[in-house]
């Protein structure tokens, strides 16, 4: 028997075990009672940032992106689409990096969009410039 997984809610950020089997059976958070996994990009603030990427215990992968970005605007729908593929194995979020000056400072982001994937609390790769969704799956495998 595997250890459960750390998880934490898209919706209110609370911190749920999950056993890893019952990843893909649609699980619900154990405050709130949403779905953990939505299949669709969250949008995160630095401190919400900080607690995703620390307590949560499956990989995150990041699109640093501003709103005044046309790159940034046509790689988004590609980001959704990579989302609904990629869950419940990664979580995927947005960091507009004009509202989080901060965190685009901390992790040196010199261009956007640029995608960062984390796993156990920790940058493991890295890739600037947009990509369509079949790439940022494609790149988010071969770097876990």
């Amino acid at each position: 028997m595997t250890d459960p997984l750390h998880i934490v809610c898209p919706h209110c950020h609370t911190t749920n075990r999950v056993r890893q089997a019952d990843l893909g059976q649609a699980p619900d958070c154990g405050s709130c009672h949403k779905p953990l996994f939505v299949a669709h990009s969250l949008a995160l603030t630095e401190p919400l940032f900080d607690r995703h990427v620390s307590r949560s215990q499956i990989p995150l992968l990041v699109d640093f992106w501003a709103p005044w970005c046309g790159p940034c605007r046509q790689m988004a729908p590609a980001f959704e689409q990579a989302a609904a593929q990629l869950e419940p194995q990664v979580r995927l979020v947005k960091v507009d990096t004009e509202a989080e000056q901060a965190l685009g400072a901390r992790f040196q982001i010199r261009s956007i969009p640029t995608l960062a994937l984390f796993a156990n609390g920790r940058e493991v790769a890295r890739q600037p410039g947009a990509m369509g969704a079949a790439d940022i799956v494609r790149w988010t495998r071969a770097h876990l």
